[in-house]
């Protein structure tokens, strides 16, 4: 009977150190960027970034395979370094930070594909649609800072569809194509400090 006993004792410490090593990591705003690209006239390319956001990030220890993450992105600090463009990336006929102030990504999976590389599998809500998404994630290492913090760099990339999220504004050209591009170019350097 005593050794019966032990088994709700054992799985209790098993599942007890599991949830030990559960790892938080806080982004680093200061050196991370939200960004992303799409394409003007066909011929050039207009760069952007929101400059306000916040995420969760959780790691069984320093391994980021099978990582949780969630990031929430406040739509009206969008910033192409055109005031006006930014006023109409706010409006109707794209984000509407009005009526849906924030874009959400909670992840599903996280799986290596790689020695430093990662496809990130979740859920991005823009408006009031929600798409499966996989980006792509490349690890450039886990270092010791100045102040003895751990601090690790990733560069997430992906392509997203802006009518799949109802960023319908469209207006085609004389000689044929739109004036700005269907997809949209993800570019995003993520630092994160593992939380003390």
């Amino acid at each position: 009977m005593k050794r019966f006993a032990l088994i709700p004792a054992l799985v209790f410490l098993l599942t007890a150190g599991a949830m030990a090593q559960k790892t938080a990591w806080n982004i680093d705003n200061s050196h991370t960027t939200i960004g992303f690209n799409v394409t003007h006239l066909v011929i050039s390319e207009v760069d952007g970034k929101f400059n306000k956001y916040d995420g969760k990030i959780h790691t069984n220890g320093d391994n980021f395979e099978n990582a949780s993450v969630e990031l929430t992105v406040d739509i009206a600090s969008i910033y192409t370094g055109n005031e006006k463009r930014d006023g109409h990336l706010k409006s109707d006929d794209f984000f509407n930070a009005e009526k849906y102030p924030q874009m959400t990504f909670k992840s599903t999976s996280m799986k290596k594909t790689g020695k430093n590389t990662y496809d990130l599998k979740g859920k991005l809500t823009i408006r009031d649609v929600t798409k499966d998404v996989v980006l792509k994630v490349k690890h450039n290492g886990t270092v010791k800072d100045p102040w003895g913090n751990t601090v690790a760099g990733f560069k997430i990339s992906g392509t997203l569809n802006r009518f799949d999220y109802k960023l319908k504004w469209n207006t085609l050209m004389e000689a044929g194509g739109a004036v700005v591009g269907e997809d949209i170019e993800l570019d995003i350097d993520l630092e994160l400090r593992k939380k003390a």
